[in-house]
């Protein structure tokens, strides 16, 4: 897939002599007490980036040292200040595993969310290195609770302890026999609330948004923008539009704005002549998106018409009222802020101009504001939770 993908390129080019690489490096470091920290992608990374952060600040004498599993987390955080070494995950094999733990030879290791690689665990196991598995959900459709599962929960009981999101993962693991697990919550939740306090300074969106209502569309796909599009046309003269694609690749930001026709621009390389005259910005780079919800007076957050919707904490943590498609059930933020009121899923363009017409009525705003705000600080302390039960049991 190399030849024809540029991501199963990345994937294979990044592993290329990876344990190579990450030897010669770790042998130029004389202080080689490490915590390992894994993460499948960016949204995974984004997840546990309040606790790296905060286990570096409490635990200096570690270095930290961060392996993705996929090029989109890899290439977009390869550079990421707060980890000391950042390298693609070696693939899971036998023998990679066995020559990775040793090269590394962590004292503690942290896999976020997902990500069950069963030789890695088994190795780890085998060597007595705690391994915890941070913000962790179930559901009873995983193979880990099913008839055919078993060779799925061998690998559970490989971890030293799960750090699990809520009371219903806690049961099922208890289903299977598993223990040590504790409810800790949701560390996105440190992560969104640690952006909407950051003063973070954008020129180029400030001159862009003035004096106007913004409507953010974030993490979108077609589908989403076959339901947005029309409305964006039709109301290009009253509000204006931050567009922020799943996919960030030169064609489809080109064809985004070939679609979305006069008056759209994209971010890089804006011109003060053209800020002036657009009404649609569509942004082509990768890691800006949380911090522009604070310009949002109403977003809409995609993925609701595929497999599952994108980050809808990201506008709830600056009280901004969201909108999505109808496929949010896997994820227990989306359904607990639709039973509160802070959020709306709608299934075609008619809903979602019912759903916006209601949040432009400033009592209705002002309300679902409220309740976004409330159930983000509601949810916070994760990382705080985890970090003082490692502290307490080692």
């Amino acid at each position: 897939m190399a030849f024809v993908n540029e991501k199963a390129r990345l994937w294979v080019s990044g592993r290329k002599n990876i344990l190579q690489k990450i030897s010669d490096i770790l042998q130029k470091d004389n202080r080689k007490k490490i915590a390992w920290f894994h993460c499948a992608s960016l949204g995974e990374f984004e997840q546990g980036r309040p606790l790296i952060e905060a286990f570096r600040e409490a635990r200096p004498d570690y270095r930290i040292f961060l392996t993705f599993f996929s090029p989109s987390g890899y290439e977009v955080r390869k550079n990421y200040p707060g980890a000391d070494y950042v390298f693609y995950l070696p693939a899971d094999t036998p023998r990679n595993s066995a020559r990775f733990l040793k090269i590394l030879s962590p004292e503690i290791v942290f896999f976020i969310k997902y990500e069950y690689w069963y030789n890695y665990l088994a190795v780890l196991k085998k060597q007595g290195i705690p391994v915890y598995m941070v913000s962790a959900i179930f559901r009873p459709s995983q193979p880990f609770f099913r008839w055919y599962g078993s060779w799925f929960r061998k690998q559970l009981n490989h971890l030293s302890w799960f750090f699990v999101q809520d009371e219903n993962s806690e049961r099922l693991l208890h289903s299977i026999g598993i223990e040590k697990v504790s409810v800790s919550g949701d560390t996105r939740f440190d992560r969104v609330s640690a952006i909407a306090g950051q003063e973070k300074k954008m020129t180029e969106i400030d001159d862009f948004c003035g004096d106007s209502q913004v409507i953010i569309a974030g993490s979108t796909w077609p589908e989403d923008e076959k339901i947005l599009f029309p409305f964006i046309q039709d109301n290009k003269a009253k509000y204006k539009f931050i567009i922020a694609s799943h996919e960030a690749d030169k064609q489809r930001i080109d064809r985004l704005l070939e679609q979305l026709g006069e008056g759209s621009i994209r971010y890089t390389g804006i011109t003060q002549s053209e800020l002036q005259e657009a009404r649609v910005l569509v942004i082509d780079t990768i890691g800006l998106l949380a911090f522009l919800y604070k310009y949002a007076f109403i977003s809409y957050i995609g993925g609701g018409f595929g497999v599952g919707i994108h980050n809808i904490l990201e506008p709830a943590a600056f009280g901004v009222p969201v909108i999505f498609g109808p496929n949010y059930q896997r994820f227990r933020e989306a359904r607990e802020l639709i039973q509160e009121g802070g959020a709306i899923s709608i299934k075609n363009p008619e809903e979602f101009g019912e759903a916006f017409s209601a949040l432009t009525m400033p009592a209705e705003r002002d309300r679902v504001s409220q309740i976004c705000l409330a159930f983000i600080k509601a949810n916070q302390g994760a990382t705080s939770r985890i970090l003082n039960h490692i502290s307490s049991n080692s």
